[in-house]
């Protein structure tokens, strides 16, 4: 399924594509369940090498890697590694990532920082998991869920939102591509006056 998506974006020339792959919060759900996850990621990372060559996919990371298994902050690294050098869809991977924990962390970086710079919001998103990326444009929101969940709280600030009622595994190209053409239709005015 993110694969699906992923390839109709990079196909369509877009040039950042989040996806929010494990929550800070899903560590509450059972063990045994978390176990599954863990195993569905430390077997997709470096498996999709091919996929991300052959599309110049390259892949980052935002969230907290310190608290995952260190398997998974091994391929983290090595999969944002081999894939620093492509060009093309930039993949954020938010894996065990909350956007409130993404602040306070971002936060601590700034106070550890020697002779640290007066605090704004330009300053502050140096200071992000992922400081080069822009600011998301849209979110998209599947199964009916018409809540952010903690997802790039800061980076969403005006950011446009599309609800659908199916699930993320039933989503296809189609439904991607209607996302996009109803985003593309609306005005953005980033809070100034409609023209």
């Amino acid at each position: 399924m993110a694969k699906r998506i992923t390839k109709a974006a990079s196909d369509r020339g877009i040039r950042f594509l989040s996806l929010y792959v494990f929550s800070t919060e899903n560590w509450k759900r059972t063990e045994q369940e978390v176990s599954y996850l863990m195993v569905l990621l430390k077997s997709h990372l470096l498996k999709e090498w091919d996929f991300y060559r052959e599309n110049r996919i390259r892949v980052v990371h935002s969230g907290d890697a310190g608290g995952l298994p260190a398997e998974i902050q091994a391929d983290l690294r090595q999969v944002q590694d081999d894939t620093s050098g492509f060009d093309g869809l930039t993949v954020n991977l938010a894996i065990n990532y909350g956007g409130q924990d993404e602040i306070l962390r971002s936060f601590h970086r700034w106070l550890e920082t020697p002779d640290r710079p007066n605090l704004d919001a330009s300053t502050f998103q140096r200071y992000l998991d992922q400081p080069s990326l822009p600011p998301v444009d849209l979110v998209i929101r599947t199964a009916g869920e018409v809540r952010l969940s903690n997802f790039l709280l800061w980076e969403s600030a005006y950011a446009e939102f599309y609800f659908s009622p199916k699930t993320w595994p039933e989503w296809t190209e189609d439904d991607f591509l209607q996302a996009l053409n109803e985003y593309q239709n609306r005005q953005r005015n980033f809070g100034g006056l409609h023209e």
